[in-house]
């Protein structure tokens, strides 16, 4: 077994869309990044990457490279799968958490699973996703922007 832990935050910005765990969620802002600022999957990203050993996000993914321009962070999610798989690892567990003010991700949270679960060839059951509030403390609590964490133990 492996373990790994990702962290990752993006400033909210108008005139973006907001995607997490790769599900569109309806809001005045979204996220800015080089790719679609998916902190969600950023962090799961950096979790697996962790686990296996391999750095981080920005040693695959560089920002410098029109590659990675507004790319679906999903597609490289699916990268970093076949690193897992071609490693001889698979998904034992993933549990993360959203920190947002606004808005709401309760109802976007099972889309989420569904979507990062089929991406990790696992089952939903392995995936948790959970959304809190920062009770309007720090930049979140501002509205400035999100963050997230994913822990993941890989299985060989």
């Amino acid at each position: 077994m492996k373990i790994g832990i990702g962290y990752d935050v993006h400033r909210l910005q108008e005139g973006r869309k907001l995607i997490l765990g790769g599900v569109e969620v309806p809001h005045s802002k979204g996220l800015y990044g080089h790719s679609d600022g998916d902190v969600l999957t950023h962090a799961i990203v950096d979790a697996i990457l962790g686990a296996l050993g391999r750095g981080d996000i920005g040693r695959h993914f560089p920002d410098t490279s029109e590659e990675y321009k507004d790319i679906y962070s999903i597609k490289l999610l699916e990268r970093v799968v076949e690193y897992m798989d071609s490693e001889g690892y698979s998904i034992g567990n993933l549990d993360c958490i959203i920190a947002a003010q606004k808005p709401k991700l309760a109802p976007y949270i099972e889309d989420m699973e569904k979507l990062i679960a089929k991406t990790l060839k696992t089952e939903v059951g392995n995936v948790n996703i959970k959304a809190t509030t920062t009770e309007k403390l720090g930049f979140e609590g501002r509205e400035e922007g999100i963050s997230s964490q994913a822990v993941v133990l890989l299985n060989n």
